[in-house]
């Protein structure tokens, strides 16, 4: 059993059916991330020079044919040059301007008909208006991330490729705030199988699974 397999408590998340009022027992801070603003691009970027290195397996027969240009996994986006230039006539209003660097793995066939790998990476400016809320003590941040994908490129010098290919962007405005939302309170927990030897559990399995949080308001005469 799971949340959504064989389980129909009402405390699980999932679609609401219904009056979605119902149900609703207290107000929950909690520390998240705040969305304030966010945009996205899509733009089809030509002449792109990605010199690769890292060659995988090594030192391949030359010439390299191109095959693709994909983000390297397990390698982070890197945001760098963040400037925020406030519009005089709108000052919650902003410039915001960046550098984003994306790693790449360009994949090529060699001579030999062998398939192989190497790195690159793609660097661009990227400007655009923002909502950026005035300062604060939470600071405000800057976040990006971007996609590039491409299939088509030629080689035009030994071991570098000038590609075409789509460049997605995403930049949000952010900030770690204690926000109140309403809450429907703690989910139920469904158990993964039946347990199979429960004296083994004798004193933890009693615990709840979430501490309580019931308290009186305080007057100030009962302590």
């Amino acid at each position: 059993m799971s949340f959504f397999i064989n389980n129909t408590n009402p405390n699980r998340p999932g679609p609401i059916n219904g009056n979605p009022l119902n149900g609703i027992c207290d107000k929950v801070l909690i520390e998240t991330t705040k969305v304030f603003d966010a945009c996205v691009s899509q733009t089809t970027e030509t002449g792109i020079i990605l010199p690769v290195t890292s060659f995988n397996p090594a030192n391949p027969a030359q010439p390299l044919t191109y095959i693709s240009a994909q983000n390297q996994i397990g390698a982070d986006v890197v945001v760098s040059d963040i400037v925020v230039d406030r519009l005089e006539q709108t000052p919650n209003y902003a410039n915001v301007t960046m550098t984003i660097t994306i790693p790449l793995t360009v994949t090529y066939r060699d001579a030999n008909g062998v398939i192989g790998t190497g790195s690159s990476s793609i660097t661009v400016n990227k400007s655009t208006v923002l909502f950026v809320p005035q300062p604060s003590f939470s600071p405000v941040d800057i976040k990006a991330n971007a996609v590039f994908s491409s299939t088509i490129g030629s080689l035009t010098a030994e071991n570098t490729f000038t590609v075409t290919g789509c460049l997605q962007i995403v930049i949000k405005v952010t900030a770690v705030v204690d926000l109140l939302v309403p809450s429907y309170g703690y989910p139920v927990i469904p158990p993964c199988q039946a347990c199979q030897n429960c004296n083994a559990c004798a004193g933890v399995g009693d615990l709840p699974l979430y501490p309580t949080a019931i308290s009186n308001r305080f007057t100030g005469n009962n302590i």
